[in-house]
């Protein structure tokens, strides 16, 4: 089969039918993941968005009842994605658990440095008011984490800064204290416009 790397790119691209990501989300669910997460970088046809969704739903739960399924929109691509408040559409009538917005170049700029707080803000509200769990990624940094905390976000998502050399480095446990720390203790030091 593929493996999960290869099926996310093929999702992502639009590449996978209906059928097939169901089937991936089935695999990846039966095969203990509790979160099976799917992109829609390349994907701006509502209809396509839907029937995947759908698809990935329906697959995780028969995979494992208890597992659920994360959309993914992109902060940096908004003329070739799903947009972020479409996401939420999408996301909350497929049956989706959680939404996450990212960014599809990890070389580009920060979530941060693309959205305002206040943006952020609404959105994971209107996230929260759908039921939806909400994660922020995006080239995140410790300085990042208070934003992504007072923004409301249930998860922030980190890679690069929490590895030694970056997103393919080794994970750092220094790194990861910082980060911890960063989050609990800036929580209040962050005004947000």
């Amino acid at each position: 089969g593929l493996g999960p790397k290869l099926t996310q790119a093929l999702a992502e691209k639009g590449y996978v039918e209906p059928a097939a990501l169901e089937a991936h989300a089935r695999t990846f669910a039966a095969g203990g993941a509790t979160l099976v997460k799917v992109g829609f970088d390349g994907v701006t046809d509502l209809r396509l968005a839907q029937s995947l969704a759908e698809s990935a739903v329906r697959g995780a739960r028969c995979g494992d009842p208890a597992a659920h399924v994360v959309l993914v929109a992109y902060a940096d691509t908004p003329a070739l994605a799903m947009s972020p408040a479409m996401l939420l559409e999408v996301a909350s009538t497929a049956g989706a658990a959680g939404v996450l917005l990212d960014t599809a170049d990890k070389s580009g700029p920060r979530l941060t440095e693309l959205v305002s707080p206040t943006w952020l803000t609404n959105w994971v509200a209107a996230a929260h008011r759908r039921s939806l769990l909400v994660a922020l990624a995006g080239r995140l940094r410790a300085e990042d984490l208070p934003i992504v905390r007072r923004c409301g976000a249930d998860v922030a998502g980190v890679r690069g800064a929490a590895c030694d050399g970056g997103r393919g480095g080794r994970i750092s446990p220094a790194r990861v204290r910082d980060l911890r720390r960063a989050c609990a203790a800036g929580v209040e030091m962050v005004a947000l416009p």
